[in-house]
């Protein structure tokens, strides 16, 4: 994929989507443990989301990078809108401001 085509396939996941994880494996086999931390944050609030396996395609792995302008993955959007990797979504897990941020953007979470 040339870096428009792959920037544009990037956007189209993360602007149809509610939300959507950007990361190393998958969720149930994450292959990083920055991954399976939030992967384990998304499913203890039990919100849906969509998954995107970077290892799988290098212009995906970098393109991303780009696209965000943060270097590192796991990567998370909510409605189109870049919340951080794996520390920023555990230190918003941990306050309580990921499920407040959920609510507020209208995302169901089961988790009380």
């Amino acid at each position: 994929m040339t870096d428009q085509t792959t920037h544009d396939a990037i956007e189209k996941v993360v602007t149809s989507n509610d939300i959507v994880l950007f990361m190393k494996g998958t969720p149930t086999f994450p292959q990083c443990g920055f991954s399976s931390v939030v992967v384990q944050v998304l499913d203890y609030l039990g919100v849906e989301y969509v998954s995107t396996n970077v290892l799988e395609d290098a212009g995906v792995r970098e393109g991303i990078k780009a696209y965000s302008q943060w270097p590192t993955i796991p990567q998370l959007y909510v409605k189109g809108e870049f919340v951080g990797g794996c520390d920023i979504v555990k230190e918003m897990f941990e306050s309580g401001e990921l499920r407040d941020f959920f609510l507020e953007k209208g995302v169901e979470v089961e988790a009380a």
